[in-house]
């Protein structure tokens, strides 16, 4: 991973919302419509070209795909592997039930957000009306036979990425891939024991990983699910509980990561991408060891959300390990309120003062569209967030380097 040697590098944490021609697809495959893979994969490049570009032209160092070559965040996986079927949440009794934080509290807050998320930002397209109409729906991943990986989908989405990048100005790019504890949330009905599952999910995704690394990307981890665990499994059986699970998904990625440089990897964890009150979020001072456990050079942490910002001070106290650098998120993923340049600058400099410049690239909490249908902002707040965090990247720089 490229380091800020002389100003501060930008990045952001990968998903972007899907151009309209995507969208339509996926809505059309959602409601049954006949499906033209050769033009959607066609699109599918055209696309990715597109927003390398505008990254570029915004000015971020550090860019990917955008993750348009995926259905979500998580699920993306029923595509790419085999023993794995995608359902939906209405359609199947399979899919987890949704636990909501505080429901006494917030509970009509809860059924009036779940009503808009998948919808609120959507586009008009073809097949919108039908889609709505039958519902805007969660899609999951249920695992229903042995797991092993089929690289096809991956190889088009490297060779889409590397094509795009000849001939743009980019310091590095990334490809994101979900960690084995976010994916070992989707019921299982073939391992006998949960570890017999956590771990053959973790072989599968170490072939997805090792692909991207030796295709000369850099490999970014998803890994949501590692602290919203601390409230969905274990609020009532106490921390120590918590700590002994989450210490054999920390060993299940790095079983995964095993034979990748540490300097190829990044590692991604946030609170929930949600716009929602995140009161019941895990404390970073409460998980860092573990997120530190993991063998990677990169850590990318959420750290401008309102319920977590004042955590950049916990760095007075927690070092950073020698030869490794943060990646914190200094503008929100899921408020349409575009952050001054300033207050970005401030946060930025508010890490590099504790850690040092040099092991601080400036980033976003998540990403802006974890699905093709959960867009967190309007594509024209995404592109001037970030290019305000191109800005206040540079007057940080100005500051940290004079």
């Amino acid at each position: 991973m490229k380091r800020s040697t002389d100003r501060i590098l930008t990045t952001h944490a990968g998903s972007l919302v899907r151009p309209v021609e995507i969208i339509e697809a996926m809505m059309a495959l959602d409601v049954g419509k006949p499906f033209d893979r050769t033009t959607y994969c066609e699109t599918l490049r055209e696309q990715v070209a597109k927003v390398v570009q505008e990254q570029a032209r915004v000015g971020i160092d550090v860019i990917d795909d955008g993750e348009f070559g995926k259905n979500s965040w998580i699920s993306y996986v029923a595509e790419r592997m085999t023993g794995l079927e995608l359902v939906t949440r209405g359609r199947t009794k399979d899919l987890p039930q949704i636990r909501w934080p505080e429901e006494d509290r917030y509970g009509d807050f809860y059924r009036t957000y779940q009503a808009t998320e998948y919808s609120q930002w959507l586009p008009d397209t073809p097949s919108k009306a039908e889609y709505l109409a039958a519902g805007a729906a969660f899609q999951g991943v249920v695992c229903r036979g042995a797991l092993r990986y089929k690289p096809e989908a991956l190889e088009r989405d490297i060779a889409n990425l590397k094509a795009a990048l000849r001939g743009v100005a980019v310091g590095e790019a990334f490809m994101p891939v979900v960690a084995p504890c976010s994916l070992e949330y989707m019921p299982n009905h073939h391992y006998k024991t949960q570890d017999d599952f956590l771990f053959a999910i973790a072989d599968a995704l170490s072939v997805e990983y090792h692909m991207i690394a030796d295709a000369g990307l850099i490999v970014q981890v998803d890994d949501a699910l590692l602290p919203m665990q601390y409230f969905m499994q274990f609020r009532n059986r106490g921390f120590g509980e918590y700590v002994k699970w989450a210490k054999v998904r920390v060993e299940a990625l790095n079983h995964a990561l095993k034979g990748i440089p540490e300097d190829r990897v990044r590692y991604h964890v946030c609170f929930g991408s949600q716009n929602i009150p995140h009161t019941t979020d895990a404390g970073l001072k409460d998980i860092i060891e573990l997120v530190l456990g993991v063998r990677t050079q990169g850590y990318s942490i959420e750290a401008s959300n309102p319920r977590h910002e004042h955590e950049w001070q916990l760095w007075k106290d927690v070092k950073l390990p020698a030869g490794k650098i943060l990646i914190p998120g200094v503008i929100s993923h899921s408020t349409n309120i575009v952050e001054h340049p300033e207050l970005i600058a401030l946060r930025i400099s508010n890490f590099a003062r504790l850690i040092g410049r040099e092991n601080v690239i400036a980033g976003s909490d998540c990403g802006f569209s974890q699905s093709w249908n959960s867009i967190r902002v309007h594509p024209q707040v995404q592109w001037a967030k970030l290019e305000a965090l191109v800005a206040g990247a540079r007057l940080a720089s100005k500051a940290l380097w004079r």
